[in-house]
């Protein structure tokens, strides 16, 4: 059995900025999912390059999702966004065109760090980028799976980044995405709101600062999460 050690990243300037790579299914996955951590790794200095590998059609009209895809991403200090078109409801169909676009922006742009989905995930179009990147990335040494709202029950975070200063960051950047709120065909999303973010937050602060650190293992990929003290 591996175990793990709890890593806690506080904020701090980067001595030696990192190139990150955030791969979503969705155009509001990465602000939901990791916008605090991306917020905060941007003003530390690391270079964040995103891509999205749908458009989002069964959740509002794509051009305005493409639109809120950019400025988001825009918003959270990431240096460029990609959004693919790949099929929005059938993303496990194109399994082999998401791994060569992935493999695409991780030859191009080089990355230290891989941030993607967990395959601790209900939603088919997450679990099938989740194992696209690993695919993709099957060579590369750190690949970091968030938390989505979707995330089951047996996710289970080993790395915790503070997002403190942050939070209202995270929430600003998911109100971007407000059109889905309208959209005549998307059900209400209650985890958009800014009390469920900042409550999931908090729970998952209690659980980082109760955890205590064990033994590491080199296993791939870790679970991470965003916690508010």
């Amino acid at each position: 059995m591996l175990t793990y050690a709890l890593h806690s990243i506080r904020k701090s300037q980067a001595p030696q900025p990192r190139r990150i790579l955030a791969i979503g299914a969705h155009p509001d996955d990465l602000g939901f999912a990791a916008g605090g951590t991306l917020a905060r790794l941007a003003d530390s200095g690391h270079e964040i390059n995103a891509i999205v590998m749908s458009t989002g059609t069964n959740g509002g009209d794509p051009k305005v999702r493409i639109n809120e895809a950019k400025e988001g991403a825009t918003f959270l200090g990431i240096r460029d966004c990609t959004v693919y078109d790949f099929e929005d409801t059938n993303l496990e169909g194109d399994m082999t065109g998401m791994i060569k676009a992935i493999e695409n922006k991780i030859r191009s742009s080089n990355p230290d760090i891989i941030f993607t989905h967990s395959a601790n995930d209900q939603h088919q179009g997450h679990h099938a980028v989740h194992l696209a990147t690993l695919r993709a990335g099957r060579r590369h040494p750190a690949i970091l799976c968030f938390e989505s709202p979707s995330a089951t029950s047996e996710f289970s975070p080993q790395v915790f980044v503070h997002i403190d200063d942050h939070v209202e960051v995270k929430n600003s950047a998911i109100k971007i995405h407000d059109n889905q709120k309208i959209y005549d065909n998307q059900k209400k999303k209650p985890y958009m709101t800014a009390e469920r973010v900042s409550g999931r937050a908090h729970f998952r602060g209690d659980h980082g600062s109760n955890a205590s650190g064990g033994p590491a293992a080199s296993s791939k990929p870790f679970a991470t999460t965003e916690q508010n003290s």
